[in-house]
């Protein structure tokens, strides 16, 4: 059921504030990168830290501390617990605002969508200890938050989120002059989480994402809306983005199949540039909801049934 101040277009500091319940749901530590910082992340450096990976046969020069005797006893060989070392590195949140965000014809707005997924992600940061930070870009100028602790700085970086108004019409922002100012001012080794309809991800904005994923991880969280994917039933149609007025025509077979070719060229450019193994991929529609996404893949629950199977 609907609560009384539900909006479509709109979230509130209310809302984003709620969504640190179902954070603890989720687990942004079960993403795992190769830095050699210290702290509280899984590296795959196999090592003496605090989180149990496996047993395997023991081996010359393994701790003989470290003798899983259960394993042993039951094998009948000399088995190795391993273990993989706990890392720490600062979280780093980019959502995008600009006009093209606003936008749905079913569910909410992909600014909305942005945002709750901008809280899930700060807030589970946050009850991880971690440091948190981001940014906030439009088509015209950009909001920075450096990583700290605390959620003081969550609640910062959420009321600046729930105050966000319509921009003028004016032309979608530059991806890739965001993603050049995210890789000079993201620090190596970091978690970095962009959030975003990807409109304008071309091959510019592609070169610069994959210059961040060279000193951090990236986790790409893209938002859109069915319509986005492909049109509706023959006819004419008008439709409102970002304070502008579109009319459509879908009775043209050749219009619908560039329409829907331009949406596959994006989400195939955004899996061809995770396919290096330091960029990860989600998608969240305006349709659904952010918190089932986010536990779908980052779930406590279900990254322990995953490893225990």
């Amino acid at each position: 059921m609907l609560s009384a101040d539900y909006n479509p277009d709109r979230t509130t500091l209310t809302e984003l504030i709620g969504m640190s319940r179902h954070a603890r749901t989720l687990q942004l530590r079960s993403i795992r990168i190769g830095s050699r910082l210290t702290g509280n992340y899984l590296s795959r450096i196999k090592g003496r830290g605090m989180e149990f990976d496996e047993s395997r046969v023991y081996q010359p020069g393994d701790d003989v501390r470290n003798i899983d005797w259960r394993v042993t006893a039951r094998t009948g060989a000399a088995h190795t617990k391993m273990f993989r070392e706990e890392r720490e590195r600062p979280v780093f949140i980019s959502m995008d605002d600009r006009s093209t965000m606003r936008f749905a014809t079913q569910g909410r707005f992909k600014s909305v969508i942005a945002a709750e997924l901008t809280a899930l992600l700060a807030w589970t940061a946050t009850q991880q200890g971690d440091r948190v930070g981001g940014e906030i870009f439009n088509d015209i100028e950009h909001r920075e938050f450096r990583p700290r602790r605390g959620k003081e700085n969550v609640l910062h970086m959420l009321r600046t989120l729930s105050r966000t108004s319509d921009q003028a019409p004016v032309a979608p922002g530059s991806l890739q002059a965001a993603f050049n100012r995210l890789h000079r001012i993201v620090h190596p080794g970091s978690l970095v989480c962009v959030i975003s309809d990807f409109h304008g991800f071309d091959a510019g904005a592609q070169k610069e994402i994959v210059n961040v994923s060279r000193h951090s991880e990236v986790l790409l969280l893209h938002a859109y809306d069915r319509l986005e994917s492909d049109l509706p039933q023959a006819g004419r149609y008008r439709l409102s983005l970002g304070g502008r007025s579109l009319d459509i025509n879908t009775a043209d077979d050749a219009y619908r199949i560039a329409y829907r070719q331009q949406f596959q060229q994006r989400t195939n450019a955004l899996s061809r540039v995770c396919g290096g193994g330091r960029m990860k991929k989600i998608v969240c529609r305006t349709d659904e909801s952010p918190v089932v996404v986010l536990r779908n893949v980052l779930g406590k629950q279900r990254m322990h049934s995953s490893r225990a199977g």
